[in-house]
Parts: structure tokens; C-alpha cells; sequence
């Protein structure tokens, strides 16, 4: 069975939000665990224990690889920790224990135990923390997508608890103008993300709105122009990749100092029709941690919030 679909299976993803890890896999490559950490439907630590499951193989002690003895790092050259993807971390007698994204290798152990004379103990490891290992003792760098991914700590990694959804809840049922709605759209944004937006959609236009970590105040584009907006409002459904250069997208871009290679664009909408669009990056040079599902659970309270907004003035105005 595909790790996929054995995450499924195990009842950790979805088959939605498999499929969204699928696609987000083909532009941005790496492996599906990385996509679905990287999409916020999983945790890394969950991964790390379901793919020992996945494999039959321990999961790597994560507190071993903070400091590494030289000894051990010298016992493998780069090239070959390159070539197979994994870290040693511990020796003991005559065994070398070895992180490995694929510690089912037979070829890559039988390679090892040759080259160092030791018996070979495989751990499984998460891409991710496997990546920042290699880099961090053997200076081989990460391509630019997993640079924020791999930090124990960042913007994106604000803690979301039941209690903090109970009082976004409370926030939305008491607000008292579309301001306040859109105020808590943005502050959940940025959250997870350095840079956020939103924009109206009225009159067949999209103007720009408010936002936080970037100017978008004079946006506006026809809404029949082919941008990043266009398959968001035909879908109903979100937008995850780069900002294409395109004519469409080339006001954004010019107010975003460039093409993020990758963002995030949530509609919100009202009796199936798109009214607000909420967008996130976390600057041109780096990849989103979003977490999407929160996302998309928000801006369905801030869509229910306005129509709330919207019945209360039919009710003053009779």
C-alpha cells in the first residue's frame, strides 16, 4: 500500500486533503509527508511516528540528532549521506545507528556496513528534519521551499486550541460592522503567514480592502481578467501555488515586490456567490506552513458573520 493511501486508511488524512497534498506535490516536488506537514493536515512529530508503523522500523529518537558527535559524522562522507538521503547520529561496539527516509534500502545498507565495517540499525526519519540534519552537519543545503518548514518555532507555528476557536466563535457572533469581520480575517491570517489581504468583489470588480504587511490600498482589477482571482471566483474553491507572471497578476505583483512562489487565496462566500477574497503569503523567497484547514474554517464563520450582518440591516430597514 502507497504511504497515501495508508494514511488514510490509518484515518490521519483524508482522501480530500490526500488530493490536495497530490497536487501540491507536482508543483513544488518533495515527498507527500512534507506536502501534507507543509499544508498543516498533519503534525511532523505524527508523521515521524506513522511512518515507523508504515516501515516496521523505529522512528529516529528526535533529541539525538540536536548534538551529534564529530566522530560519528566523520564515519560517513557526504556524498554518500547525499546519495541515500540519511544520517548517522549514534555507534555503539560495532552497530552505527542510521536515520533513513527509506530504511527498507537494502542496497544503501549493504553499501554501508561495507564502507564503515559496522552492522548498519536503520531509524526511520521525516524528510524535513532529515534535511535540516544534513545541512546542519554536513552542509549540504536545503533547496529554499523547507528553509521555514524546518524551524522548531515561527510565525506559523501559533498554537490553535479548541479554547482559541470557542473565542474566535464569540468574536464573530459579536461583531458590528463588516470592519470587525474583515479585522479578524486578517488577524487569523497572519498567524500563519507574514503578509496578508483581502479584497472586495462588487460590481463585477475586485478592490483591494485592508491588509497587514503590504499596501493595497488603489487595487483594482476587472473581474473578467485573467489573474490569480479568476479560477477562485469561477470554483468557489481555494487558490494554493505561485503567483504566475502573467498580465492579470501584474499590478499584485508590482505591489508584492514580486511573484511569491507560493500563496494562498480563500474565497468567502455568501449563498454561493463570492464576496471577499483573503489572501496570504509569507514573502516572494519563501513557502507558506499554512495551516489551510483552519483557514478555510474561518473565513466559512467570517461568510456566515456578514450575511448575519447583512439580515440584521433588512431587518432595520422594513
Amino acid at each position: 500500500m502507497k504511504l497515501g493511501e495508508a494514511l488514510v486508511k490509518e484515518g490521519l488524512v483524508t482522501p480530500q486533503q490526500l488530493t490536495m497534498a497530490l497536487e501540491r506535490q507536482v508543483i513544488f516536488g518533495g515527498r507527500i509527508g512534507t506536502n501534507l506537514v507543509e499544508l498543516g493536515v498533519i503534525k511532523e512529530e505524527e508523521l515521524l511516528q506513522f511512518l515507523s508503523k508504515y516501515f516496521r522500523i523505529q522512528a529516529v529518537p528526535i533529541r539525538e540528532l540536536n548534538s551529534i558527535p564529530e566522530d560519528v559524522i566523520a564515519s560517513l562522507n557526504k556524498d554518500i549521506v547525499d546519495k541515500y538521503r540519511l544520517i548517522p547520529f549514534k555507534k555503539e561496539r560495532n552497530r552505527l545507528h542510521v536515520a533513513m527516509l527509506n530504511p527498507k534500502d537494502i542496497k544503501a545498507i549493504d553499501e554501508l556496513r561495507f564502507s564503515t565495517g559496522f552492522d548498519i540499525v536503520p531509524y526511520t526519519i521525516t524528510e524535513l528534519r532529515l534535511l535540516f540534519a544534513l545541512e546542519k552537519y554536513y552542509g549540504i543545503k536545503r533547496d529554499l521551499r523547507y528553509i521555514s518548514l524546518s524551524q522548531e518555532k515561527g510565525p506559523e507555528q501559533e498554537s490553535i486550541t479548541e479554547e482559541s476557536i470557542n473565542k474566535l466563535k464569540e468574536a464573530f457572533t459579536e461583531v458590528k460592522d463588516r470592519d470587525e469581520v474583515g479585522a479578524l480575517l486578517l488577524n487569523e491570517a497572519m498567524k500563519v503567514a507574514s503578509r496578508a489581504a483581502l479584497f472586495l468583489i462588487k460590481n463585477a470588480r475586485i478592490t483591494g480592502w485592508k491588509a497587514k504587511g503590504m499596501n493595497i490600498e488603489g487595487f483594482e482589477l476587472p473581474e473578467e481578467e485573467v489573474s490569480i482571482f479568476s479560477e477562485v471566483l469561477r470554483t468557489k474553491n481555494y487558490y494554493r501555488g505561485p503567483v504566475l507572471r502573467i498580465k492579470g497578476n501584474e499590478i499584485l505583483i508590482k505591489i508584492l515586490g514580486g511573484a511569491p512562489q507560493d500563496s494562498l487565496l480563500l474565497p468567502v462566500t455568501i449563498r454561493d456567490r463570492v464576496v471577499l477574497l483573503l489572501y496570504i503569503d509569507n514573502g516572494n523567497d519563501s513557502v507558506l506552513n499554512a495551516n489551510i484547514s483552519h483557514l478555510l474554517r474561518v473565513s466559512a464563520m467570517a461568510a456566515v458573520s456578514l450575511e448575519i450582518l447583512i439580515l440584521k440591516k433588512r431587518i432595520m430597514e422594513l
